[in-house]
């Protein structure tokens, strides 16, 4: 049990907000009441449905863990990070109890067997549906493994299945076999004794090299990198696994030796395994993702019987958005056939900037078992290859894109006939929600790939959001890649937001939907499209309202015009019982995040429904409808760069426009008072927050959670920006808050995990923005959340967050005069 946070005085906790308080000391705090019932408000149970769509799997969803959970020892290690304890992912979610519900019936059937105190981290149907398998994290005082167990679904019974304990540092640690006999595991190597412990004296200084070679390479900024030799050997002690196989009575067959596998696949014909295992030489400046792989294919007993490439170690891409590695990427499996491998191979050398013979940027190989034929051309692609929906011989869906133009297309070629000419399915701009045609809908076949639902006259389904000038709507089309026409068979429709979760049988016409209104929670239903309109719905869930006390929050989505035009789209929130007339302009948080356009009209573009569920979470601006303030939330913030300008050449103009249409909206509609508007964001808003405060004066206050606001901390690009500092100085030097640090007048809160993971948005960004502003005599309060990574976890971090949010709003926002 956790212990009780200690509470101390709010005038205590606000007086380190003033420009003259030091350092402080004290324990976690606790938000007022209201606040605090939202954070502990119960939460729905995660779903995953069986492959033959008749039963579900319902796991609980606990409580958020308490800071003794989230402050397990953690190694960090090659941009990984690995709890020793369990050799696994440091950064586990849990669920707390597994129980199976029947689609049909919907009764809930109980399980016999489960584990104790159960930690559920992941779990999968067999093919056949005969068994779910999942895992356990077993903590027994300072010691914990990642336990195999699996459930017979007819007996409704749990067992443990493999005594070795699972390695899931790189990978969840376990699949199954395509004929549902057993399991691909990976164990943590017996007698693989304990982890290298260093000495703690340098065998010598660490050096690295870089040659001239002319080519300019990005070198984003990463957190977590090795240090020396020292962590070299931690990080392959914990990256080395044994693989097996498991069958469901628990006999174990070793496949070869250990190693450094950080991925295996197996063939839906389950003849052959394709592994990655990472290679020397290691990296100071990139994580494991960026090591040297070999890629081999083995056979069931562990044996190399080809290999597809060894790539080497890349430190670096060319510039751009659109550069890719030079040689083999994205090796997978042909999901319709035995063994066949699929990848992509740059022609260009991965530089879009290069130019190429008749156009083609990217090959897409196919190479068959045995794998002694040269491997075939599959497609030509003018753009980056998107990936694959695999359907039939004739039949599956190639994608293609190109990010500096955000073009898209989709071919549809015939993997089995390879002279048949691809034919263009669509093509279009992939950030032009109104026009996007949906995603195919897939279905796993008998081995457990992923396969198009391919109908009657080679029609496939669309699951679409549906974006439309009154708001998201999702459908399910029915689209004949032969004639290319549509048939709509279901829209969601008003009062109501009703998304598709799952199309149940082959012809689209049973559905597993969610249905949600402004009052009413997000549940499930089932959706039967041969019935009369008014008798299609039959509830499946029946989930509470998490906050009844905020059930009657009135919630709009508007609309307004920038000054150059773009038109911009928010959700305003205000409190219950509210009346504008009665109860004049409140304060107001607005929670924003910047979003880059090559268009006008796409940045234009309605977001989100009105009508969604008024969801509270404690992680967004909403909570503060608890205390009285009116929401602005997500309201647009687009940055668009036309043709061959850059969004970012005019970043500061359009955010201070986007910001200045926003505040004269909600004043104009009297919700809001001009001069009590706080600003806030997390991460890339955080970034936001930090240059309103500093190019206006719209705002009294802003939060800023978990930012980076220095840009040549970043030289090498970031969000989207793909140009290096040295390409463009004065946008990254414009952008900066940091720079204009002296130009801050109003009050700003920072509020940083102490172990940020995240690219770019080191802890020390906050740092030194708080200095600079304590330095030049602003009004700033920095809070670091120990052993907290980009996203909060722990109830008491959370609360903390919450806490300083209210108490900064209180001090500088609620009662704030002209």
């Amino acid at each position: 049990m956790n212990k009780p946070l200690s509470v101390l005085p709010l005038n205590l906790g606000l007086m380190a907000a003033s420009p003259q308080a030091g350092a402080q000391e004290g324990g976690y705090r606790l938000p007022p009441a209201a606040l605090q019932a939202i954070v502990d408000a119960p939460r729905a149970p995660a779903l995953s449905l069986s492959p033959q769509r008749n039963i579900v799997a319902v796991v609980q969803t606990p409580p958020l863990p308490g800071i003794a959970e989230v402050a397990q020892p953690e190694l960090k290690l090659a941009g990984l990070r690995i709890n020793p304890r369990t050799c696994a992912s440091s950064r586990f979610s849990f669920g707390t109890d597994l129980s199976l519900l029947d689609v049909g019936t919907r009764k809930e059937s109980r399980l016999r067997g489960l584990p104790r105190n159960l930690r559920l981290a992941d779990l999968s149907w067999s093919p056949d549906q005969r068994y779910l398998a999942f895992t356990h994290v077993a903590m027994q005082g300072d010691r914990g493994a990642v336990e195999l167990w699996v459930l017979d679904i007819e007996e409704r019974k749990a067992r443990r299945l493999s005594p070795q304990p699972l390695s899931a540092v790189l990978t969840r640690g376990f699949n199954w076999l395509p004929d549902s006999s057993g399991l691909l595991v990976h164990w943590r190597p017996a007698g693989i004794g304990k982890p290298p412990v260093s000495n703690g004296i340098p065998a010598g200084p660490i050096e690295q090299d870089s040659t001239s070679d002319g080519h300019v390479r990005q070198l984003r900024t990463y957190q977590d990198l090795l240090k020396n030799e020292d962590d070299a050997r931690l990080f392959e002690y914990y990256i080395t696994v044994q693989m097996a196989v498991v069958d469901l009575n628990g006999k174990t067959r070793l496949l070869g030796a250990p190693g450094q596998f950080s991925r295996t696949s197996i063939a839906p014909g389950g003849e052959y395994l394709l592994t990655q295992s990472i290679a020397r030489p290691y990296s100071y400046i990139v994580p494991a993702s960026s090591f040297g792989e070999k890629l081999e294919v083995r056979d069931m007993h562990g044996d190399v019987v080809h290999t597809v490439a060894s790539l080497p170690l890349e430190e670096g891409l060319p510039p751009g958005n659109d550069a890719v590695s030079e040689g083999v990427r994205h090796v997978s499996w042909r999901a319709d056939a035995p063994a066949s491998l699929v990848w992509a191979e740059a022609q260009d050398g991965g530089d879009p900037a290069r130019e190429v013979i008749d156009g083609i940027r990217d090959l897409v190989l196919l190479h068959a078992a045995p794998f002694r034929e040269p491997p075939l051309v599959l497609a030509r692609l003018t753009m980056r290859y998107a990936g694959i929906a695999w359907g039939r011989d004739d039949v599956a869906l190639i994608n293609e894109r190109w990010h500096k133009t955000r073009d898209y297309k989709q071919w549809m070629i015939a993997p089995g006939h390879l002279s048949t000419p691809p034919e263009l399915i669509i093509a279009g701009s992939y950030e032009d929600r109104y026009n996007s045609p949906g995603s195919p809908v897939m279905r796993a076949d008998a081995n457990g790939f992923p396969r198009l639902l391919i109908g009657p006259g080679t029609t496939v389904l669309l699951d679409g959001a549906g974006a439309t000038p009154e708001g998201d709507r999702p459908f399910i089309d029915r689209l004949s890649l032969t004639t290319r026409q549509k048939e709509r068979l279901f829209q969601s429709a008003a009062p109501y937001f009703e998304n598709v979760a799952a199309v149940l049988n082959d012809d689209g016409t049973l559905l597993l939907t969610t249905r949600e209104s402004p009052t009413e929670r997000p549940n499930y239903y089932l959706r039967d499209l041969t019935r009369p309109e008014g008798e299609q719905l039959t509830a499946l869930t029946n989930y509470p309202h998490p906050t009844p006390q905020l059930r009657d929050v009135v919630k709009e989505q508007i609309r307004y015009p920038r000054k150059d035009g773009v038109e911009l789209t928010a959700t305003l929130m205000l409190p219950p019982g509210y009346d504008a007339a009665r109860d004049g302009p409140l304060p107001m948080l607005m929670w924003a995040y910047p979003q880059e356009f090559k268009s006008a009209g796409a940045a234009s573009q309605t977001t989100g429904s009105p009508y969604r569920f008024n969801a509270v979470s404690y992680w967004g601006p909403a909570v503060f409808l608890a205390m009285g303030y009116a929401v602005l939330d997500n309201p647009s913030f687009p940055i668009v760069g036309t043709g061959d300008e850059e969004p970012n050449d005019t970043y500061l103009p359009q955010l201070v426009a986007s910001a200045e249409a926003a505040v004269e909206e909600v004043v104009r509609r009297g919700v809001a008072h001009r001069h009590r508007i706080a600003i806030g964001g997390h991460s890339y808003g955080a970034f936001m927050t930090a240059n309103l405060l500093a190019h206006t004066r719209l705002f009294r206050a802003g939060i800023a959670r978990s930012g980076a606001y220095n840009r040549t901390l970043t030289p090498f690009g970031f969000q989207s920006e793909e140009r290096p500092y040295w390409q463009a100085p004065e946008v990254y030097q414009a952008m900066s808050p940091f720079n204009n640090a002296d130009k801050i007048k109003d009050a700003l809160l920072l509020i940083h995990g102490a172990e940020d993971s995240n690219s770019g948005t080191f802890p020390l960004q906050s740092e030194r923005m708080f200095q600079a502003i304590k330095g030049l005599g602003g009004t700033a309060r920095l809070v670091m959340l120990p052993n907290e990574s980009h996203a909060y976890r722990a109830r008491e971090s959370i609360m903390q967050m919450l806490y300083e949010t209210n108490a900064w709003l209180e001090k500088y926002v609620k009662h704030a005069t002209a």
